[in-house]
């Protein structure tokens, strides 16, 4: 009855044991795996801590007498051996399971986004319409996508180690130096989500934030034709570091 409650699509973020709630097709599978490793470990918790409370109540001392010394217990040294393992193959099958079907990208995508991670902030390369968006720390940029499109994420970056996170995807993938990390989901419900970088970066780390707008296809062509008409065109590998403000990091955001 209590496990009843554990499953990636529960209403309770304790049924999703503190994940949000998903907003990707993608999003079950990986909160199946997520809640399934917890079960595991709380069940795993439980049998250790009864074994120990069992042990220490069923073979406390009650006289002056000396137990009987074993030197060693073979059934029991390798039953200590073996379940381990079992418990790291099943834990290591599901996960690979559920990577190769999360990771799947044999189908192609509706678009693909060019995501540039740089000190401090972040820029969106919409690879198909040829348009890009780009941030600072003090004005946090906002990634547009069509509900109900897969959407490919192409993962660069010109200096540091980031890492791209939209918590409500539960995808997160860092972003690195010299190598394109890529993944694809669907989003399936409209609405604003936060993204932030996961990885330590920089003095600015914190300000690397963005938000995701999850629109109807009618309004993502219509973000599209604002940034052309804004003279955003083209493709942004990698911004000038010395393009964003330096302002004090307690003054960022004094005037929001």
């Amino acid at each position: 009855m209590i496990l009843s409650g554990c499953a990636a699509d529960s209403p309770s973020q304790w049924g999703r044991v503190g994940l949000p709630e998903g907003v990707t097709e993608e999003a079950p599978l990986i909160g199946d795996l997520w809640v399934g490793a917890w079960v595991a470990a709380f069940a795993v918790g439980i049998l250790v801590w009864g074994l120990i409370l069992w042990a220490a109540a069923a073979y406390r001392k009650r006289n002056d007498d000396l137990p009987v010394q074993t030197r060693f217990n073979m059934p029991i040294e390798f039953l200590y051996t073996v379940t381990p393992l079992i418990v790291i193959g099943v834990l290591f099958f599901f996960t690979v399971r559920h990577q190769d079907e999360i990771f799947d990208d044999t189908s192609p995508p509706d678009l693909t986004v060019n995501v540039v991670g740089q000190q401090w902030s972040w820029t969106f390369n919409y690879v198909d319409e040829d348009v890009y968006d780009i941030g600072t720390p003090e004005e946090f940029p906002t990634l547009y996508l069509p509900v109900d499109q897969t959407v490919r994420f192409d993962l660069d970056s010109p200096d540091v180690i980031h890492s791209f996170w939209v918590p409500q995807f539960y995808m997160k993938m860092d972003v690195v130096p010299g190598r394109t990390n890529s993944f694809q989901v669907t989003p399936n419900q409209e609405g604003t989500f936060a993204g932030k970088c996961a990885e330590l970066c920089g003095v600015y780390h914190s300000r690397m934030l963005f938000n995701v707008e999850v629109v109807s296809a009618e309004e993502y062509d219509a973000q599209m034709e604002a940034l052309r008409q804004a003279g955003q065109e083209g493709q942004i590998d990698a911004p000038l570091r010395g393009s964003f403000s330096q302002t004090p990091l307690n003054q960022l955001g004094s005037e929001e």
